[in-house]
């Protein structure tokens, strides 16, 4: 931080999490300002805001010396890479930039900090998981010239029935639902629904078929700022699986032991690997994480989600099913379009202080251990 800069005096968890995407980016502006970050704003073209606003994914670098040059170790702390869940990502960005014992500690570390406000911009705003494409930026990550989408031919049979043609769904429809994942499996279910699938672009977790703005975004701006790192920890927020309340660590590297290893180190032994079934979430391809890989391969890379609970799953899947439903039937009544996207909120962000306290209490402590760890050597 420049000496003339001062922070803003630190407000309690509660008073940092938005109310929406526009409130979120103009705090979380504020504070990047007043804790002497360097920003920039690379905004979505073509799309506004629900409120017509411009929408952009405004990135924040924390520098641990005033002649950084790129080559100390890197800690990226994103949130909204699945839209909505930004309520909850903003909101620890913004206590994360309010924390000034925090911020000094990177800086006396000698890790530059770098924060990714809203991934994706047009979900945060429109209370949506995807994107201004439907698209589910963390399944779309892939290289699609050499080896295209991962085939989920389970999902075509599921689609029907996760997506149906009147909302709520006909009986006939639930107990469909409900005949097919007992004869699945949970399990089974669960991989075949969310791991991703290229088929349907008016379903649930689509990858699209060609790299997003989002994914371009961030690739930018990971060779913008990782070209020289040898050391790099990621933390990206989520919201929407297990407890109420606790952060679950996902390891968001290569489904790889010695990169599993690097992120236990980081964040201790309760990192779970979803591809070895520790994990509230799914082993999935294509996450936005994977993109530093790609643009830093010369980096050590510990990466991790942190996947906040909010409600039971099943509350959480019918969530996703009726925004869904009201995103392929914009013409819907107004109060059950409005009913949806309440759904939506309540399902990935709990309006509770005890909630809001947890969640940025956890997100502190995952930063500082990224910390300590990336500034031992």
């Amino acid at each position: 931080m420049s000496a003339h800069v001062m922070p803003l005096q630190a407000p309690p968890p509660a008073h940092c999490f938005p109310a929406d995407y526009a409130q979120g980016r103009a705090r979380f502006l504020e504070a990047a300002v007043a804790a002497g970050a360097t920003l920039t704003h690379h905004v979505l073209p073509g799309h506004r805001g629900r409120q017509g606003e411009e929408l952009a994914l405004d990135a924040a670098l924390l520098p641990a010396r005033a002649d950084a040059d790129g080559r100390a170790p890197l800690l990226i702390v994103s949130s909204g890479v699945h839209g909505v869940e930004g309520l909850c990502g903003s909101g620890c960005q913004q206590h994360l930039l309010h924390d000034a014992e925090l911020l000094a500690l990177a800086r006396a570390r000698g890790v530059d900090v770098l924060m990714l406000h809203a991934i994706n911009p047009h979900g945060f705003s429109h209370l949506r998981r995807g994107n201004e494409d439907n698209v589910d930026l963390n399944r779309n990550c892939i290289d699609f010239n050499a080896s295209g989408v991962t085939p989920n031919p389970g999902y075509a049979t599921l689609h029907p029935l996760l997506v149906p043609p009147s909302w709520p769904p006909a009986p006939e429809i639930a107990q469909a639902l409900n005949d097919t994942i007992q004869r699945l499996g949970v399990a089974a279910f669960r991989r075949a629904a969310t791991a991703g699938q290229a088929t349907h672009p008016d379903g649930l977790f689509h990858s699209g078929h060609a790299p997003s703005w989002s994914n371009r975004t961030v690739r930018s701006l990971l060779r913008a700022h990782g070209a020289q790192r040898t050391e790099v920890a990621w933390v990206d927020l989520h919201t929407g699986l297990g407890p109420r309340g606790h952060g679950e660590k996902i390891h968001a590297g290569r489904t790889e032991q010695a990169d599993l290893m690097r992120g236990r180190r980081l964040w201790g032994a309760d990192v779970v690997a979803a591809w070895e079934g520790q994990s509230a979430s799914e082993q999935v391809r294509g996450p936005v994480v994977s993109c530093i890989y790609d643009e830093c391969p010369q980096a050590d890379v510990a990466a991790v989600a942190l996947e906040f609970g909010t409600v039971p799953y099943d509350t959480f899947l019918d969530a996703l099913r009726a925004d869904q439903w009201l995103h392929n039937h914009p013409d819907a009544p107004a109060d059950l379009a409005a009913s949806i996207r309440q759904g939506m909120k309540d399902a990935f962000y709990v309006d509770a202080d005890d909630w809001r306290g947890m969640v940025a209490a956890q997100a502190r402590v995952a930063v500082l251990q990224a910390c300590l760890g990336l500034g031992r050597r």
